[in-house]
């Protein structure tokens, strides 16, 4: 049976840490999709349009690679998309006590044959998350190397159309 893995998060931006883990994930399974998940509550500094575009070219030297975008609730979403991964990325025990609260969650609204696999940031990328590069870029801070170049320069309009 091939492996049909599903990726999600609001990826605004995408950072190096979620780069790393998609990479990671990619050479796992046979098919994996990064979903954004589109919250209406949620601020967001891009667009979905434009984070779709962003991660699409970002990811663009992986060939096993789909981007789509969703909202509502995840197992319904998955259950009817045919996943059978879903894949999360650890970055410390805060992450790991939230995420496995979710599986197992997940695990009563799930189609028989999903599993929830959890893979462990590269310390490296451990502290970088998306809510802090927003914070840090616009206070003028650098965060060259936190985010993938075509995001960051694409965060440096952004913030100089804000001025």
């Amino acid at each position: 049976m091939a492996t049909k893995a599903l990726i999600t998060g609001s990826f605004d931006p995408m950072t190096m840490g979620h780069l790393n883990i998609i990479e990671r994930a990619s050479g796992l399974f046979d098919e994996l999709t990064v979903g954004i998940i589109m919250n209406p509550s949620k601020k967001s500094m891009f667009t979905l349009e434009e984070r779709e575009d962003m991660i699409k070219e970002t990811l663009s030297h992986l060939g096993n690679i789909s981007v789509d975008s969703f909202s509502g609730l995840l197992a319904n979403y998955v259950n009817a998309n045919g996943y059978n991964v879903i894949v999360r990325g650890l970055r410390s025990s805060v992450d790991f006590d939230y995420e496995l609260q979710m599986a197992q969650m997940n695990d009563r609204l799930f189609n028989d044959g999903v599993e929830t696999v959890l893979l462990m940031s590269d310390p490296e990328y451990s502290y970088i998350s998306s809510s802090v590069v927003k914070e840090v870029h616009s206070l003028g801070g650098p965060i060259q190397g936190l985010v993938p170049e075509n995001i960051y320069l694409r965060m440096k309009e952004k913030l100089a159309g804000n001025k």
